[in-house]
């Protein structure tokens, strides 16, 4: 160990005496950690960014929608039974009902028309809602008299932009004239957003609010190990509760396409480490150099009786030590550009919460600093181990 440290420090005093030579090779060692850093911290911004738009529509990994089909429609009822009863057979911890219709809604200015989405309380962790304001559904939701609406910004604007703290109101035009309650806000997914709700299954049959399109979705949120043996299982289930109908079973998350950004990263991170290349051939060139200026000091060390391990590691922790350092701001630069919020707002679109600089990034910036340092001191200490005493008294 004190081998080690010693080797570390002589290096450290031999950086400071040649530190003008090696000073830009370092700088460019820093600059190709800084982008190779960067590229894997906004890489990874932008996955979580696309992950998270993408689970809004399609749901979290792994997302199997069900759905029965056939010539005729199956009775509803029976077919809320059999999802029920998949829940409950293959021990699934999160599924929803889910399904569309338009529905008229009495604003301040008006009567005007808004896209329901009638779904169950797990659709809020299932599809990763992110509210504004107020609160998702709550399994105590269903049992009240005036039904609970999540609304978007578009809705809450039309709605007068009530406080949430007083319940505000809104009335369900048609027939009945439910009464229903604003409990929460999501933002609108684009400008100019038409209006559009959430809705609880039971409370939207009880308000006559009828979904379009025939019986509504199932959804099932599942381990992505489970999702293809599942599929299997759960078709072959609904076809032997439906015959003569089809039953599909299909995955909905993004992530049953694979990473759509893996290619994309591995070509920028491939272009970076061509950079970084770059550094450590002239971060060799300088070494050589300073090795051939350094024959004497050599000899007379060998005379000493320094041995040949002594003299490689020395040269070597000089390249390790110095790219190390520059490796330290490298990382340092590229936490300060990924983790500046004008970056962050414009390339994790989509998220309302930025995950922390990944630390699998700043030390893949690092590793690979101190790779370049050993593989660049390498060949010097190599030159150097072959100085004799004699090679001194001739220099």
């Amino acid at each position: 160990m004190s081998g080690l440290v010693s080797a570390i420090v002589e290096a450290w005093q031999e950086l400071r005496i040649n530190k003008t030579r090696i000073l830009l090779a370092l700088i460019g060692v820093a600059l190709s950690v800084a982008a190779l850093t960067s590229v894997v911290g906004m890489g990874n911004l932008v996955r979580e960014g696309y992950k998270a738009t993408s689970e809004r529509s399609g749901g979290r990994t792994a997302t199997l929608g069900l759905g029965v089909y056939g010539q005729t429609l199956p009775d509803p009822e029976k077919l809320s039974q059999a999802y029920r009863g998949i829940g409950e057979r293959y021990g699934i911890t999160y599924s929803t009902n889910v399904s569309q219709t338009q529905h008229d809604f009495q604003f301040p200015r008006g009567v005007q028309s808004a896209q329901v989405q009638v779904v169950d309380p797990d659709y809020g962790v299932i599809h990763r809602v992110d509210l504004s304001q107020g609160s998702w559904f709550a399994d105590t939701d269903e049992q009240r008299f005036a039904p609970a609406l999540v609304v978007s910004e578009a809705f809450y604007t039309a709605a007068g932009r009530p406080n949430l703290t007083t319940q505000p109101a809104v009335t369900l035009a048609g027939p009945q004239k439910t009464t229903a309650v604003i409990i929460g806000v999501v933002p609108d997914l684009y400008p100019q957003m038409p209006p559009s709700a959430y809705m609880l299954t039971d409370a939207a049959a009880r308000a006559g609010v009828v979904s379009m399109g025939g019986p509504s979705q199932f959804e099932i949120w599942v381990q992505d190990t489970q999702a293809d043996s599942l599929k299997a299982a759960i078709s072959a289930d609904l076809r032997e509760q439906f015959p003569g109908m089809e039953a599909h079973v299909e995955r909905r998350d993004y992530a049953s396409h694979g990473d759509p950004f893996a290619m994309v990263q591995l070509g920028v991170a491939g272009v970076a480490g061509l950079v970084m290349l770059l550094g450590a051939v002239g971060m060799l060139n300088i070494s050589m150099v300073t090795v051939r200026y350094r024959v004497r000091e050599i000899g007379i060390r060998r005379s000493f009786g320094a041995t040949s391990q002594r003299i490689f590691v020395g040269v070597m922790m000089e390249s390790v030590v110095a790219t190390a350092v520059a490796g330290i701001v490298g990382v340092m630069i590229a936490v300060a550009v990924v983790k500046n919020p004008w970056i962050e707002a414009r390339v994790g679109s989509g998220l309302t919460e930025f995950p922390p600089f990944p630390v699998e990034a700043a030390l893949l910036g690092l590793g690979a600093a101190v790779l370049v340092g050993a593989l660049a001191g390498a060949i010097p200490a190599l030159v150097a181990v072959r100085v004799k005493v004699i090679d001194a008294i001739r220099f």
